[in-house]
C-alpha cells in the first residue's frame, strides 16, 4: 500500500524507517509517494541488494514521475520508487550532494549545479525525457484577454528595477483591456519553470519583478487565480490541462501575428514558441552502475512501450529518432549535459543530440 507522506525539510536526508510509517520533520512542505525510506548512505555491499529508489525535484515532472513509479511497482511490489517533490533547483541540490539516485528538472541542470556535482564527485547521466509547454491563465471569468503577446509578457513580467512603467492595472498592458487591478501568480524562484518563463520572456533566468505571488507547489497557484477576478500567471501545460475547467487559458502571439495556444501538437512541432521546453530526469552515474533497480527503473520509463503513460499523464513523448538516440547514451552512460550549463530556451533538441549526419538521415535541419 502506498502512502503520501509530508515531509518539512527541504535538505532532509531520507533515512531508514519502519515500512508504512509515517514521517514528519519541520521546514518547507514536500510531498513523498512510498512505503519505506531508507538511507542513501547505504553500505556498499549492500547497493546490489537495494529495494529502494530515491527521486526527488520538479513538480511539473511530478504527475509523470509518479504515475511511473505506480505502474512500475505495481509490476514489481517488491520495490519502492519514493518520488518527492521540491523544484528543479532544490532537486538537483540534493541530488549533487548524493541524497538522490534521480532528479527530475524541467530546465537542464545549470553551470552552479554541475560544478556541485563535481566537487561531491557526482557523475550523471541527462535524459530528455518528454516535452512540455508552459501556459499562460488567467481566471475564468476574465472576458477581456484572449491572447497576449511576448512583448507584453516582457512589458508585465520586466524587473521591478527596469526602465520601463511598472505594470499594476490590465489597462496599463492594453486600452481596450479594462480599469482592473492585476495580480500576479507563479512558481518560486527555484522553479525551473520560473527559470524558463524568465528566460524566454525577459532573456535571463531569474530576471523578473519580485511582487508576484510565488509558491511551490502549483495546487496553491491554480487556487489563487481562481480567487481572484484580476488574476494572471504561469504553470505547466500538464497542470492546467489538469484544472482547465476552473481557469482561463491565454493564447501567445510570439510575434508571427497569429495567436498559438499550447497542445500535444504545438508544443512537439515548436510551433508554440518559446515557452515549449523538454523535461529531465538527471541519473547518478554510480547509482546506475552499482544498484540495478535504478537501472531497471530508468529503462522502464524510456521504455517505447512505455511511452503512451507519457501522453495519457498530459505531456508530449520524444519522437523516435530522439528516443533512439538518448537510449543509446543512456546504455553507454554518457555523462555529462548536453546543454553544457546553458539554456535551453530557442534551443531544438534534435541539434543538442544528433549530428549534422545524422539529422540528414531522418530529414531533420
Amino acid at each position: 500500500m502506498n502512502l503520501v507522506i509530508q515531509l518539512k525539510n527541504q535538505s532532509l536526508r531520507f533515512f531508514a524507517v519502519t515500512l508504512l510509517a509515517i514521517v514528519g520533520a519541520c521546514g518547507n512542505n514536500e510531498t513523498i509517494t512510498s512505503t519505506t525510506e531508507t538511507s542513501p548512505q547505504a553500505n556498499e555491499e549492500d547497493t546490489e541488494n537495494r529495494e529502494y529508489v530515491l527521486v526527488d525535484g520538479s513538480s511539473t515532472i511530478f504527475p509523470l514521475s509518479d504515475t511511473m513509479a505506480q505502474k512500475f511497482m505495481n509490476d514489481n511490489p517488491e520495490n519502492q520508487i519514493i518520488v518527492g517533490i521540491s523544484s528543479s533547483g532544490a532537486g538537483l541540490k540534493k541530488f549533487c550532494i548524493g541524497d538522490t539516485d534521480i532528479s527530475n528538472a524541467s530546465r537542464p541542470i545549470k553551470k552552479s549545479e554541475i560544478d556541485l556535482c563535481k566537487a561531491n564527485g557526482i557523475e550523471f547521466v541527462e535524459i530528455p525525457i518528454a516535452f512540455d509547454g508552459i501556459s499562460i491563465i488567467a481566471n475564468r471569468d476574465n472576458d477581456w484577454a484572449d491572447c497576449l503577446t511576448l512583448k507584453e509578457l516582457t512589458k508585465i513580467w520586466q524587473p521591478d528595477d527596469g526602465d520601463g512603467e511598472k505594470i499594476t492595472n490590465w489597462k496599463q498592458i492594453r486600452d481596450e483591456f479594462p480599469e482592473e487591478p492585476l495580480s500576479l501568480y507563479a512558481p518560486d524562484p527555484e522553479s525551473g519553470t520560473y527559470d524558463y518563463f524568465t528566460d524566454a520572456v525577459n532573456g535571463e533566468e531569474g530576471k523578473s519583478r519580485k511582487d508576484y505571488k510565488a509558491s511551490e507547489d502549483d495546487d496553491i497557484i491554480i487556487q489563487g487565480i481562481e480567487s481572484d477576478w484580476g488574476s494572471l500567471g504561469f504553470l505547466g501545460f500538464t497542470y492546467y490541462e489538469e484544472n482547465k475547467d476552473a481557469l482561463k487559458l491565454i493564447t501567445i502571439d510570439n510575434d508571427t501575428g497569429q495567436c498559438v495556444e499550447p497542445s500535444s501538437e504545438t508544443i512537439a512541432n515548436g510551433t508554440y514558441a518559446p515557452l515549449s521546453r523538454p523535461l529531465f530526469l538527471y541519473v547518478s552515474k554510480n547509482s546506475l552502475e552499482k544498484i540495478p533497480l535504478v537501472k531497471a527503473f530508468v529503462d522502464y520509463q524510456i521504455d517505447v512501450a512505455n511511452q503512451e503513460v507519457i501522453s495519457e499523464v498530459g505531456y508530449v513523448p520524444l519522437p523516435g529518432f530522439l528516443q533512439g538516440k538518448i537510449t543509446e547514451r543512456f546504455e553507454e552512460l554518457t555523462t555529462g549535459s548536453v546543454f553544457e550549463g546553458e539554456s535551453a530556451v530557442g534551443v531544438k533538441l534534435i541539434d543538442k543530440l544528433l549530428s549534422e549526419k545524422e539529422k540528414e538521415k531522418i530529414g531533420g535541419s
